[in-house]
């Protein structure tokens, strides 16, 4: 704003400047929070009664402010002010924010012709069956004289595939049916920070990121944007990303200024209203937050021993899981740089079902955004469970090791389920049973377990339901046992690495760096010894060298605050979860974190490798790429 032209001016304390007697009108109405930055004022300009605007003048109104009508058609009849600098007048002349966000666009799916009349179907007998059920005992055959108090047993789930590839080439020009038919649709709101910290150069690359999410979002899937930072505004609502919500899209992502401070829970709770308030939902809901800062709002402190902030204050009640049918709404979280909260951002995705990916540099904003959508736009099964029964009447289950994933033992000690909720095209879950398995002096075999599944198909709706065979243990009447299975014995060392992770941290938040090397140096020995290491198993290899980097990043306590802890907290949340995270460099093929990358995931990063490597700026910001047939294969 220019100074003079007869008016006085009010500068507030977050810095922006405003004629006097329109921001008085403003605040006489009850509104204390800077249309610019969104920043909560706690100076305020006086309400003299000299001070009232001019006769036939208007107010200048923010975003979301309550406002009469009256006022409002006087500001719409006024042309803007030539003295306004030009990125003022854009969020100025927004509409005002909605009370309830009900204004979604319609889905409008088209129907998916299916015999409703099959109800919940035996998936084993359907050909379109959308996972498959392995289970592996961790030795084949057992002397009838021997038992054991604590015997493994591997479960492995392996979504089907889907048709995401051909899907995202013919996204500009496929037809609503085509993309319905081809996956399941998605919402997705981005709740994104822009306090005064992401100005310049990051700001620029997280539109750039934006852009590429909204290009390759089908017509069926629909996008909201929230930007938050001393306070929290929906830029865009719920809308299908046709071509017209593309355009609408980008404009409102391209409006983005950075300024303010960090409100995480005010931006959380923002994006969980969207998702509320909703008319109509699309089969896939989830939400991306991504911050560089730490929450100044809501909770204090950087997660480290000497104080234990609640990190569950960041998240509205509607997206916490509290059932056992799974998760509501997966936030997944992305801390950018330096300097973001890891802590609270872990908390945040762990709490809610969602993953934790740690941005180190700003250059791969993109990528790890096209890894997560790459996922969520291939789900082709959710609210997923897993049921084990034990067969001979006198085996129990012991312990269910499932990582973060919610699971439950049943009284008489003979059933336990685990809540997996949704799987993307060709994802895998390994989850080890720990049983007691009893003498048998007059069987050739033990009936150990039988494993079932019962999921839904988010295009159809219905409940579909998939059963093992037995799985049985051959009883030779010779001594002796069968070879360790190398499927059991390559989970029990990534369960061993995560569990060696996790006490690491927890020595490192303590400020014992020392200790916590040493846990990874004797994790990394232990591992080394192991049948599927000395077989030259990838993931081990994977895991060795995840290790090792771990070491590097508690070199000392700066290198620690700056990177280990994130690093460390993404690599706990892809290992708990079984799910792909970006972490550090992400482009770095030597690491573990290919080992949970589907396809799909694969598919959108290449197309986001060939977006970034066609643009001649971005050719000076992104390093050169393993090539994909270089990473390491988990299997």
């Amino acid at each position: 704003m220019k100074q003079g032209g007869g008016h006085a001016i009010f500068t507030a304390e977050c810095s922006h400047s405003f004629h006097f007697h329109c921001i008085t009108s403003n605040v006489k109405h009850g509104n204390q929070i800077c249309p610019v930055c969104r920043a909560k004022w706690k100076e305020i300009p006086l309400q003299a009664p000299n001070l009232e605007p001019l006769p036939n003048r208007g107010s200048i109104n923010a975003v979301g402010w309550p406002q009469h009508d009256a006022l409002m058609t006087v500001v719409r009849r006024l042309p803007p002010r030539r003295d306004l600098n030009r990125r003022h007048i854009v969020p100025l002349l927004q509409a005002p924010e909605p009370s309830v966000f009900d204004d979604d666009e319609s889905v409008d799916l088209q129907p998916v012709f299916t015999d409703k009349s099959s109800g919940n179907r035996n998936a084993a007998d359907h050909n379109s069956a959308r996972i498959e059920i392995k289970a592996y005992p961790e030795v084949s055959a057992a002397s009838r004289s021997k038992s054991y108090d604590n015997f493994t047993v591997l479960v492995n789930l392996k979504a089907g595939a889907t048709t995401i590839g051909q899907d995202l080439r013919r996204n500009q020009a496929s037809s609503p049916q085509l993309s319905q038919t081809s996956r399941a649709p998605v919402d997705l709101v981005t709740v994104l920070d822009i306090s005064g910290s992401m100005a310049g150069t990051k700001l620029a690359l997280l539109k750039r990121a934006m852009g590429f999410v909204i290009q390759n979002l089908g017509p069926n899937d629909r996008l909201s944007v929230i930007a938050f930072s001393s306070t929290a505004s929906r830029l865009f609502p719920l809308r299908r990303m046709s071509d017209t919500g593309r355009k609408l899209a980008l404009q409102a992502v391209n409006s983005l200024v950075a300024n303010g401070g960090t409100n995480i829970a005010e931006g959380l709770r923002k994006g969980a209203k969207v998702m509320e308030d909703r008319r109509e939902k699309n089969p896939v809901a989830s939400i991306i937050l991504l911050s560089d800062g730490q929450d100044t709002y809501t909770v204090s402190g950087s997660g480290c021993s000497q104080s234990h902030p609640n990190y569950q204050l960041l998240l509205p009640s509607s997206i916490h899981g509290g059932d056992t049918a799974g998760f509501k709404i997966p936030v997944h979280s992305f801390g950018f740089g330096a300097d973001h909260d890891a802590s609270s951002m872990h908390s945040i995705s762990e709490i809610s079902g969602g993953t934790f990916s740690f941005i180190e540099t700003e250059a791969i904003i993109q990528d790890a955004f096209a890894q997560c959508i790459g996922g969520l736009l291939s789900v082709v099964v959710q609210e997923l469970q897993v049921g084990v029964e034990c067969v001979h009447p006198s085996i129990h289950l012991g312990s269910l090791k499932v990582g973060s994933y919610p699971s439950r033992v049943m009284a008489d000690g003979r059933t336990g389920f685990i809540d997996v909720g949704d799987l993307y095209a060709d994802e895998e879950r390994d989850f080890l049973v720990s049983i007691n398995v009893p003498a048998e002096p007059s069987r050739n075999q033990t009936s150990l377990i039988k494993v079932r599944c019962v999921y839904k198909d988010p295009l159809t709706k219905e409940l579909a339901t998939l059963k093992t065979e037995e799985v049985r243990l051959e009883r030779p009447e010779i001594s002796g046992e069968g070879t360790l299975s190398i499927e059991v014995d390559r989970q029990q060392n990534r369960l061993q690495a995560a569990a060696a992770m996790s006490r690491a941290r927890t020595a490192a938040e303590q400020g014992d760096l020392a200790g916590a090397v040493s846990i990874l140096e004797n994790c990394q020995r232990v591992l080394s010894e192991t049948m599927s290491a000395k077989s030259h198993d990838r993931l081990c290899i994977a895991l060795d060298a995840e290790l090792k980097e771990m070491q590097e990043r508690m070199a000392s306590r700066h290198v620690y605050e700056a990177s280990g802890r994130a690093y460390i907290l993404s690599g706990l949340s892809s290992h708990s979860w079984q799910r792909a995270t970006a972490r550090g460099d992400s482009t770095d093929g030597s690491s573990l974190i290919q080992a949970y990358q589907t396809p799909s995931m694969t598919e959108m990063l290449t197309r986001s490798h060939a977006s970034l490597l066609g643009s001649p700026s971005a050719q000076r910001l992104v390093q050169p790429l393993w090539p994909f047939e270089s990473q390491p294969n988990p299997r």
